[in-house]
């Protein structure tokens, strides 16, 4: 049996304000839902009809509430990370244990690019985010900082004995390897004073930066390569800073995502997760 007086006082409301509710529902749904006499209050066929599709509303609304409170677990999130080759291996691939224990909910895939490619992606929705230094300006795009990267400048050991490169001069003697022809790593040192003017005797552009680290531990030429990349090779003496004066820029590592998605909460605990290890 149902009790209109009870139901007021559960949802907080006079009998009569109560009795208001139901014609105005009445009223929506364009039949009564109510068959009301002084002792008995039963549902109409409209009613019974209602019920089932009411109660699942109620309980979608609960599930939501205790979900947004953290009661429940949270639903799999699939996101799809790019990242460049050498900095995916060394980097995000040793991840992917501790951030499945950290973020269990999330399903991460990944895609492996260039910084270009990368961003480009991103704005097209072939992939969710990405981490990269790659600059841009598109409105677009937002991002959050995860790693501050620092540059040096280096040749191999014997390279630098045979061609001293200490001063801007110096440089005519040398070829520069980077990465495309807009020149994206030696843009970093290009503008401190001691490398003002410098111009080499011809530059070669090999693509990654795994490449140029390679070629130029093999003497094929100078470059401004990442410090967590040739951390290693400068400690073993493999490398050489060259003019340590002439400090390169320094830039960010950062998570890139749309700046329309809603899942912008996701992208920036991710980062921070990430953020936790080391560069290496």
């Amino acid at each position: 049996m149902l009790r209109f007086r009870e139901a007021a006082r559960a949802v907080g409301l006079t009998p009569a304000a109560f009795g208001s509710r139901i014609r105005q529902l009445e009223g929506e749904v364009g039949a009564p839902l109510f068959t009301r006499t002084t002792r008995v209050v039963t549902l109409t066929a409209a009613g019974l009809a209602l019920l089932p599709e009411a109660t699942a509303c109620l309980e979608a609304a609960d599930r939501a509430v205790r979900a947004a409170r953290g009661e429940t677990r949270p639903q799999e999130i699939e996101v799809v990370l790019g990242t460049r080759h050498e900095l995916g291996l060394s980097w995000v691939l040793p991840q992917l244990r501790t951030l499945s224990t950290a973020l269990p909910w999330l399903q991460l895939h990944l895609y492996f690019g260039s910084g270009p490619d990368l961003l480009l992606r991103v704005r097209t929705a072939e992939i969710d985010c990405a981490i990269t230094s790659s600059r841009f300006s598109d409105p677009r795009l937002d991002a959050v900082p995860v790693h501050r990267e620092d540059y040096v400048f280096v040749a191999a050991r014997t390279l630098a004995k045979r061609q001293p490169l200490s001063k801007a001069e110096h440089a005519e003697r040398h070829t520069l390897l980077d990465a495309s022809a807009d020149l994206p790593l030696f843009g970093y040192l290009r503008d401190a004073d001691a490398a003002r003017g410098m111009r080499f005797a011809r530059v070669v552009r090999l693509g990654s930066i795994a490449a140029i680290r390679r070629r130029v531990l093999e003497g094929a030429g100078v470059a401004v390569l990442p410090l967590y990349l040739v951390r290693d090779d400068l400690a073993r003496r493999r490398l050489v800073r060259l003019m340590p004066k002439a400090e390169p820029a320094t830039d960010y590592f950062r998570m890139v995502f749309r700046a329309s998605d809603a899942r912008r909460s996701v992208f920036v605990r991710l980062a921070e997760e990430m953020a936790k290890m080391p560069l290496r």
